[in-house]
């Protein structure tokens, strides 16, 4: 396993990062192209609105939207819990009401809100109740915390749209929880696939769907990913 340099305060962390996001390691089984929304939030004159989503293990969801053109930033934290859970050996836990979870920011007249969906749907297994991959408990659910009524009936109304088309085998169990807040994670969280991508988890959970990102939406892939500390970043 590759060594990961990190202040002696995360010690205990790299030891629980076995443990959360960890599992036995297992292939992914591959992003799929998916129909575009039929129904989506209407283009205003805003330039930025916020998107949080859950979709199993957060370093790989915010490796992926991190990489998507019109995405301004992507942070990693815990959505559906209370500010007091929200750290990451109580939300590891599997109690505390909280998903890990991802805050996407972006510009709605480069991508819209359904065109998030679109992507999140087609990166994760939104079938699999309370795990993702190798990853157990409530903490990694597919789940969608909208931001205010119109987000909702588009994430509502396209989880219907997909199992309609029997686009998946199994029906669609992902969670739409509005009246939500987001707490960011731990900064030794942050771009944690940019800062790592030798990790044996992100070369075989993660790093797989950035490249499905690229082949199935091209035109919506960025190769510099925006990056919370500001590593580097694509204009």
């Amino acid at each position: 396993m590759p060594r990961i340099l990190a202040p002696r305060p995360l010690v205990a962390f790299l030891a629980l990062a076995l443990v959360a996001c960890r599992g036995v390691p297992a292939p992914t089984e591959g992003a799929r192209a998916l129909p575009a929304p039929a129904v989506d939030v209407p283009q205003g004159p805003a330039t930025s609105a916020v998107a949080v989503l859950a979709g199993g293990c957060f370093w790989g969801v915010q490796g992926v939207f991190q990489h998507v053109r019109g995405v301004s930033g992507a942070v990693a934290g815990y959505a559906g819990g209370d500010r007091e859970s929200a750290s990451y050996e109580v939300v590891s836990g599997g109690a505390t009401g909280h998903a890990e979870s991802v805050r996407i920011t972006f510009d709605p007249r480069v991508i819209s809100y359904g065109q998030l969906l679109q992507i999140f749907f087609s990166v994760h297994d939104p079938t699999e109740l309370n795990y993702q991959g190798p990853d157990v408990g409530t903490q990694y659910r597919s789940a969608i915390f909208p931001t205010d009524a119109e987000q909702a009936e588009v994430a509502k109304a396209y989880i219907a749209q997909l199992d309609q088309a029997r686009v998946f085998a199994k029906p669609i169990v992902t969670a739409i929880e509005p009246g939500r807040a987001f707490y960011p994670a731990e900064s030794y969280h942050q771009d944690f696939l940019a800062r790592n991508p030798t990790y044996p988890y992100i070369v075989i959970n993660d790093l797989p769907k950035i490249e499905e990102l690229k082949q199935v939406f091209p035109a919506r892939y960025r190769a510099d990913p925006v990056l919370v500390t500001g590593m580097h970043s694509a204009p």
